[in-house]
């Protein structure tokens, strides 16, 4: 399931493939798509897992499970191929971010159109 918050800031959404209200970005066009993205655990003690996923499948993965750090903070990025229509969104597989999406960051864009 997607991220789903109110409240979600969003810098840029040139061409508006960015959906805030379910948090999903659906490929405009065939291509290699860059995406980032970065979230803050809230305990210390737990591990978080973050996944990358389109289409239904988790293609990049985050952690963040130092016991006893309480604030720490799990990051990737990956090139991935997408087709027109595809959908890609953050998962939390695991753990408590802090102050739910508010401190995370996902970005993405289009690298090469195919």
């Amino acid at each position: 399931m997607p991220v789903q918050e109110t409240g979600t800031s969003i810098l840029v959404n040139v061409g508006s493939h960015f959906d805030p209200a379910t948090s999903i970005f659906v490929a405009p066009r065939k291509g290699v798509y860059s995406f980032s993205f970065h979230v803050v655990k809230v305990y210390n003690r737990q591990t978080i897992q973050v996944s990358l996923v389109l289409n239904g499948w988790p293609v990049i993965s985050a952690f963040a499970g130092d016991q006893d750090v309480t604030r720490e903070a799990a990051t990737n990025a990956g090139l991935v191929l997408m087709e027109r229509g595809d959908k890609a969104y953050l998962k939390l597989e695991r753990g408590n971010l802090m102050g739910g999406w508010k401190y995370s960051t996902f970005s993405g864009f289009l690298v090469f159109p195919l």
